[in-house]
């Protein structure tokens, strides 16, 4: 896992040292006190989606296909608000059936952004510190929470300290902290609002995915190229590179949409 995200990871060292720090304590405790609990955060094609697609491989044979990882979408699971109470019932048997079969089971939560907020602290119970609930030992699952939330304040630290003269690879947690904190855990529109899981400080490991450069767009593309078996050519890396919006309107500094068009663009040049 910490070659594949040294290699494969694009342009993101806080993510590679905080999930790398998350998943070896965890793993190397035989008796956590707690689940693992890690909190996604950043704007579209940073690469929030493929860490945790390949931390559930690396961790279950059959990746995300395994029986023992949970995959939640709020669009998908949890669509209607009037039926919140329902979904909540459901939500919390659901996870306890499950931890019941294995208590190394991962769930997926995706789109934080767009769940009903006071949905997600039915879970409450399965996170925090304390043997048993429910008659089920579940303090080795793992939860992982998914979010746009707090993408544009990360990319708003990020240029500004750009700006400042600051690398973007010297960046670190505590420059983020604050403005994630407030674009996620103090939003009405956040999943996370007033929620018992920030009150409580349930979250082990908060992971922000800063915006990427062109150069990480390039090398995006060069990876999509030998994933689909076709040739690097460096004039259509850059093309496919170039091709792609960029903020602010000045500097172009950071791709609007980090890697995620790469594929779909590359499909015109070939």
């Amino acid at each position: 896992l910490e070659f594949d995200l040294a290699t494969s990871l694009v342009g993101q060292p806080l993510v590679r040292q905080q999930v790398m720090k998350g998943v070896r304590e965890f793993l190397e405790n035989p008796n956590p006190v707690k689940p693992l609990v890690m909190s996604f955060h950043g704007s579209t094609g940073t690469g929030k989606t493929y860490v945790s697609s390949m931390l559930i491989r690396y961790l279950f044979q059959s990746g995300l296909q395994s029986p023992y990882v949970h995959h939640f979408s709020p669009i998908v699971h949890f669509p209607h608000a009037e039926q919140i109470e329902q979904y909540k019932d459901s939500l919390k048997r659901w996870i306890q059936g499950n931890l019941t079969n294995c208590g190394r089971s991962a769930f997926l939560f995706d789109e934080m952004d767009k769940m009903h907020p006071g949905l997600i602290d039915v879970i409450i119970p399965f996170l925090g510190p304390s043997w048993v609930v429910y008659g089920t030992n579940y303090r080795k699952a793992i939860f992982i929470f998914i979010s746009n939330a707090g993408g544009e304040q990360i990319n708003n630290v990020t240029l500004a300290l750009w700006r400042a003269r600051k690398d973007r690879e010297e960046i670190s947690l505590q420059d983020l902290e604050p403005a994630i904190s407030k674009a996620v855990f103090e939003n009405p529109q956040s999943g996370f609002w007033k929620s018992g899981i920030i009150n409580e400080h349930l979250i082990d490991f908060v992971v922000p995915f800063l915006p990427l450069k062109h150069h990480h767009v390039k090398q995006c593309v060069v990876s999509e190229l030998v994933q689909q078996g076709l040739e690097v050519r460096p004039g259509v890396v850059q093309e496919v590179a170039d091709s792609i919006p960029y903020f602010p309107e000045e500097e172009k500094l950071f791709s609007s949409t980090g890697c995620k068009t790469v594929a779909s663009r590359i499909s015109f040049f070939f």
